[in-house]
């Protein structure tokens, strides 16, 4: 019997879809939230395990050997079907490829509509997942509307989006709602040393994904991920202290590609939250714990109020970078609102 269906954490969520799949409770469509990373894709390819498997060695568990385990792990299953964010292909603007900033489309809710229909090839249920449907646009939201109203019985519709609030309340209201949560710091880091991961980059690893596992697990994969942070947070530090003219210069260069950008400004918002918990006292785990010494000077020089100030304007512009606000003009005002000697 596979253990918590080889998830760590939300040990909650898998019991209570075991226990619909034994009971023959399975609803037709169901919502996992929570923060990227936390777990929502991996929980629901599990399900999507747990309903088709062949050979299950306990009511509502799955084997992980059978055809259709296999299948589905390898996202090769016949009647599993996948929708997630696209963009139009450069190259071709009639295709649409996905990207994790991409938005779900129309076209993508019409093809879905008609392979919900079509009876499972080889399997009892035809899953449909749905990936950061908060990420569809209005048009794609009310045309999906239809199919959750009336799904065949042999179709499961499985959603993921980061909270119920950024759907459309009809479409919640007609969905079995999971809220995940993230996972302790502490199981993250002990899941991080079973995989080999030394003890100081468990520690520093398991605070920046601030107990999303999925999120951890490709920081210790990918050493470019971490290289890229401290570079971020390197020329934050440098900021601070930078006369205008090289402030100007480095958002010359920030602005050039949008992706480098956003990642950016996340690293730094997620630097500046941790120097507000500082300011404030609060009892929470940072995320930077290899920056202490930066966080507590600049906690030292910043009141609350200004602590505030420098997370509200790294989350304004985050934002604004997804509204298509002018990038150069944005990091400019940013950077140029960095007083020297603290940002205050």
């Amino acid at each position: 019997m596979t253990d918590n269906w080889n998830l760590l954490g939300h040990n909650w969520a898998v019991d209570m879809l075991r226990r619909h799949i034994a009971t023959g409770e399975t609803r037709h469509a169901y919502l996992f939230t929570g923060p990227a990373g936390v777990g929502r894709r991996s929980l629901a390819l599990a399900f999507a395990r747990a309903l088709n498997c062949t050979n299950p060695p306990a009511p509502g568990d799955f084997c992980g050997q059978c055809r259709d385990c296999s299948q589905v792990s390898r996202l090769g299953h016949p009647d599993l079907y996948i929708i997630e964010p696209t963009i139009k292909n450069p190259d071709n603007p009639k295709e649409l490829i996905p990207d994790a900033y991409g938005e779900i489309r129309i076209q993508q809710i019409r093809e879905l509509q008609r392979v919900i229909n079509l009876k499972p090839y080889q399997a009892r249920y035809r899953p449909i997942v749905c990936l950061r449907f908060n990420q569809s646009n209005a048009e794609s939201s009310n045309a999906f509307l239809k199919t959750l109203e009336e799904p065949p019985p042999h179709a499961i519709l499985i959603l993921t989006a980061d909270n119920p609030e950024s759907l459309l309340p009809t479409v919640v209201s007609r969905c079995e709602v999971l809220r995940l949560r993230p996972l302790p710091i502490e199981l993250v880091e002990g899941e991080l040393k079973r995989r080999g991961a030394e003890d100081e980059q468990a520690r520093l690893i398991s605070h920046l994904s601030a107990g999303r596992p999925g999120h951890a697990i490709r920081l210790l994969e990918d050493k470019s991920l971490l290289e890229s942070r401290r570079q971020y947070l390197d020329d934050l530090q440098t900021l601070l202290s930078a006369s205008r003219v090289d402030k100007f210069t480095y958002a010359a260069k920030l602005t050039k590609d949008k992706d480098a950008m956003r990642q950016t400004l996340v690293h730094w918002l997620s630097f500046w939250r941790d120097v507000l918990l500082q300011v404030a006292n609060a009892d929470a785990p940072l995320e930077n714990v290899d920056r202490m010494a930066e966080i507590d000077g600049l906690a030292r020089r910043l009141d609350l109020a200004s602590a505030r100030a420098r997370v509200g304007e790294a989350e304004r512009a985050i934002r604004q970078v997804e509204q298509n606000v002018n990038p150069r003009l944005l990091a400019e005002v940013l950077l140029l609102g960095w007083k020297n000697k603290g940002a205050a």
